[in-house]
């Protein structure tokens, strides 16, 4: 069997400008909910280890 079969070169993609727009509005409004997600995901894990490791160790910053 042949290891370079099924090779594809794109040479252009047509696109309207307004069906870009609407997919790049699309991206920016999916990124709200995500980083709602990962913000919550980091406090938790933040919470966690704060709580493994105790408050203890930011004394030094209070000084």
């Amino acid at each position: 069997m042949s290891a370079d079969y099924g090779k594809v070169i794109v040479t252009d993609i047509k696109i309207p400008f307004s069906s870009m727009v609407v997919l790049m509005v699309k991206w920016a409004v999916a990124t709200i909910p995500a980083l709602i997600i990962l913000i919550l995901i980091g406090s938790i894990a933040f919470g966690i280890i704060n709580a493994l490791l105790g408050s203890g160790h930011m004394r030094m910053w209070w000084m």
